[in-house]
């Protein structure tokens, strides 16, 4: 039987409804699946770094080494775990396999949670102690609520709360020692006479030594955080301007085999897992012999190499891209922006390379850093500032990009554009060397000025209760 022009109207429609319909749940799956994703990895990345850092005594000088070894290792594994799914899934996802795709990332997590769940019991944890926000905001209400206390007082208050904090281990606790910058927040710990007269401490109006030091720290961490968002412009080169660099290029690998474009980002996590194990086993030895320093040179040091390496890799991109474009009007192809331009992807390499090294440098550098000299009971806020960095300076890309487009297409000829070919990349490039430059210079000096953490650690007997530590110290 045929169906009629009407039978077969009114089939359509409702078959229609129950697409549309399935269509729309699958979306919405997909995309609370992201959000859910999106909440997990906000959770877990700023956490669990710095519990696995504080699986680690910081009493022994082979634990510190330790601990400096681990931010190595722990970098490599994060890499590891970035670098092989760039390879891997987008070659199932090609051939149709999405399913596949998504469940084998799936049961690695599936797995990765059963091992942390095996070793529960052997962790060490620490007990919560409160807001420390809480904390800095009484520093500053105390401060302001003093400021017309003398700097010349020679008592300041110090007292270990009566609950344990985070920082005291067994029969010891630590406390942050006295540092001279940023001495307006001084008055906080300050004993004026309304504090001398009362029978109980006012937290928002009389703080302790390790309590105004902890705000220092804080306010010394921000200007070096800030001074690194310039080479988190310049890594995020690496997946997009880069990436249409290579677009353009002779990608064949044999006759039959044609790189995708996307795929060569994987080459810097390739350099940072050959890079991180010979830092790690050979230079740390090395430079250990020479500087004395556990960790062979120090964590700012460490930084401001893969800074400077950052210029470098901005000044072989602008130079390899000044080649390219001369090679695409030495063939006739300015005008044509998809045309395979006759020189190798692999001229990109250093650029890759150098962008990997920096890397190891300078983001397992920020990692100790943000850990290592936060307050303790704020460390997992240093590891979200090192991740947020690397938003911060995509967002920050993009900034400049919209400002280098909106001032060059009114004054001469676009920077940046549809075209590659026509546009000028390589003075983009050479703009960014200069912007890191200057940055670098501000980091330099930021480092210079910059006071690592003073800890003093006190014993105690098992019978001293530690909320009765009181100290004076001269201001």
């Amino acid at each position: 039987m045929v169906d009629s022009p009407t039978s077969s109207k009114s089939n359509s429609l409702i078959h229609r409804p129950t697409t549309t319909t399935r269509g729309g749940w699958h979306a919405a799956i997909f995309i609370i699946s992201i959000y859910v994703a999106s909440i997990g990895d906000g959770g877990h990345k700023p956490c669990v770094q710095t519990f696995a850092a504080d699986q680690f005594d910081e009493d022994t000088m082979k634990e510190r080494e330790n601990k400096s070894s681990f931010f190595n290792w722990w970098y490599m594994g994060v890499v590891a775990g970035s670098v092989i799914p760039v390879f891997l899934i987008p070659y199932l996802q090609q051939n149709g396999w999405w399913a596949m795709g998504f469940g084998l990332v799936g049961g690695v997590l599936a797995l990765a949670l059963a091992v942390f769940v095996l070793g529960i019991n052997s962790y060490r944890k620490e007990g919560p102690a409160g807001s420390p926000f809480t904390r800095l905001a009484q520093v500053f209400v105390a401060a302001s609520r003093k400021w017309r206390v003398n700097h010349t007082l020679n008592y300041c208050y110090e007292e270990m709360d009566n609950q344990e904090p985070p920082h005291i281990h067994a029969h010891k606790f630590t406390t942050l020692l006295h540092t001279h910058e940023y001495r307006f927040l001084d008055k906080a710990m300050m004993i004026d006479e309304v504090d001398a007269t009362s029978k109980t401490r006012d937290p928002w109006r009389l703080c302790s030594v390790t309590q105004v030091e902890e705000l220092k720290l804080i306010l010394r961490i921000i200007p070096i955080w800030l001074s690194c968002i310039m080479f988190t412009v310049v890594q995020a080169q690496g997946h997009t301007y880069f990436v249409k660099q290579a677009d353009t290029l002779n990608r064949s690998i044999g006759p039959n085999f044609l790189v995708p474009a996307a795929v060569i980002q994987g080459l810097v996590g390739i350099i940072i897992l050959i890079v991180v194990p010979i830092y790690d086993k050979v230079f740390m030895p090395l430079a250990r012999k020479f500087t004395g320093h556990p960790t062979g040179i120090t964590v700012l040091q460490r930084i401001g190499v893969g800074h400077f390496l950052s210029i470098l890799t901005m000044v072989v991109a602008a130079l390899v891209e000044a080649k390219r474009v001369g090679v695409a009007r030495d063939h006739n192809l300015l005008d044509n922006p998809k045309a395979m331009v006759p020189m190798t992807i692999w001229w990109l390499l250093p650029q890759y390379i150098i962008t990997g090294v920096s890397d190891a440098f300078t983001i397992v550098g920020l990692q100790e850093l943000l850990y290592d000299q936060m307050p303790e009971g704020m460390r997992s806020m240093g590891a979200a500032l090192y991740i947020s960095i690397i938003g911060v300076g995509n967002f920050a890309s993009i900034a400049i990009i919209d400002t280098v487009e909106e001032i060059t297409l009114r004054v001469g000829g676009p920077w940046l554009g549809n075209n590659i070919n026509r546009a000028h990349l390589d003075y983009f490039y050479w703009l960014l060397a200069v912007l890191s430059a200057l940055s670098l210079c501000v980091y330099l000096w930021l480092a210079k000025l910059y006071e690592y953490k003073k800890v003093d650690v006190v014993e105690t007997s098992n019978q001293m209760r530690l909320g009765e530590y009181n100290h004076n110290y001269g201001v």
